[in-house]
């Protein structure tokens, strides 16, 4: 048996109950194993890179790390968006990888050039990017920064620094990422037309805003409601504030842009018919006070990150809600809440306790259909608001 054979004959099969099988004469079982694992974590990561047949799999970490799917197809969106047609000649990505998000860039452009100095990653490449029909893609094994250097003039230029120090460990600073940004960007001055940066959503936003001149876009992005991705979209000589843009890519999908507002500083204590807590994308990018202005919500309190409204908003970016009551922390409260309430998915804003605390002090279940916010209002109270979504109402 071929390893080709054996990976096709057992890819839908559990990798460690393989390894502990054995394999037959012919096989050379770690690599086997590491393929098909490869493309399981495809199916769920890369559909489209799972139908494509002779692939190969790098190792789990650029697994781990490369980009969805769905994250790769928004940047590939963005792009269009920024570069009209006219200005597609070229474009580099500095920092290969997997080639995730450099097989949805690339066929925007006529020239597409792929860096990477692992030569296991370039050797992966080499054989992948014809078969996901980049024939057009030119492999570099080099450092990204000497690339860079003696780059031609590019229309696009996109970077994902490795987010590890020197240590190997995980690090959110620009001037500790590889390669480091503050250096590089100096370099690609007068060289490209637009620079978009993936970085970690962990990263202090504000601080990135002042190390990198030119950012004219800043795009949080959330899948399932868990911030995946932070992209910064640098066009060099671009003066002025940037414009952020909140997405979220699950099943139940928004988008929110604009320019940072100052705080809603002001809070009310008078609860309406909805409750509205933001997204993932929202709060990362502190655009959660913008959608209350725009949609003349109130905030429960400056520290909450609360809001409520008199009418639905079915395009709110975050999760809606209806009022249904709202407890004190009494005794006679507590003990109608326990009697009406005896299991609920419960959400501590601006409170002092956690959720596996509150929830001991409740005797209340995880779960079903009902929504407990404990939070803080304008006037101090500490309250418990009982909710309910839309749908269930």
């Amino acid at each position: 048996m071929t390893n080709e054979s054996y990976i096709s004959l057992h890819r839908h099969d559990n990798v460690d109950a393989l390894a502990l099988k054995g394999a037959p004469e012919g096989v050379d079982l770690p690599y086997c194993l590491h393929q098909i694992k490869g493309w399981q974590t495809a199916c769920r990561k890369l559909p489209r890179w799972a139908e494509v047949e002779g692939l190969v799999f790098p190792p789990s970490l650029s697994m781990e790390q490369c980009s969805s799917q769905p994250t790769a197809a928004y940047k590939q969106a963005l792009v269009e968006r920024l570069l009209p047609p006219g200005r597609r000649r070229a474009m580099a990505d500095l920092t290969g990888g997997l080639g995730v998000d450099f097989s949805h860039l690339a066929p925007l452009f006529h020239e597409a050039h792929y860096v990477e100095c692992q030569p296991g990653l370039c050797h992966t490449a080499r054989h992948n990017l014809p078969l996901l029909g980049l024939a057009h893609a030119t492999v570099h094994q080099t450092d990204s920064t000497a690339f860079a250097a003696s780059m031609p003039e590019t229309d696009l230029v996109y970077a994902d620094p490795a987010r590890r120090d020197a240590d190997g460990r995980r690090t959110v600073w620009l001037e500790h990422c590889t390669p480091d940004l503050t250096q590089l960007l100096p370099l690609l001055e007068g060289r490209t037309s637009l620079l978009l940066v993936k970085l970690s959503p962990m990263l202090d936003i504000a601080r990135a805003l002042q190390q990198l001149r030119g950012v004219a876009e800043v795009h949080v992005v959330s899948v399932e409601g868990e911030c995946r991705e932070l992209l910064l979209a640098i066009i060099p000589g671009h003066e002025g504030r940037p414009v952020f843009h909140c997405a979220e890519l699950g099943r139940h999908p928004y988008s929110f842009c604009g320019t940072l507002p100052e705080p809603v500083r002001e809070g009310t204590s008078t609860l309406q018919h909805y409750l509205f807590e933001p997204g993932a994308a929202l709060l990362k990018a502190g655009m959660q006070d913008a959608a209350c202005t725009r949609w003349q919500l109130h905030k429960l309190h400056p520290n909450s990150h609360l809001y409520t409204g008199s009418l639905p908003l079915p395009h709110y970016p975050g999760r809606m809600f209806c009022v249904a009551d709202c407890y004190s922390f009494s005794k006679q409260d507590l003990k109608r809440l326990r009697e009406r309430l005896p299991q609920a998915n419960l959400t501590v804003r601006n409170f002092p306790a956690t959720v596996v605390d509150l929830r001991k002090r409740l005797k209340l279940k995880e779960g079903g259909h009902d929504y407990l916010f404990a939070t803080t209002l304008a006037d101090g109270r500490r309250v418990l608001i009982h909710c309910q979504r839309p749908s269930a109402t």
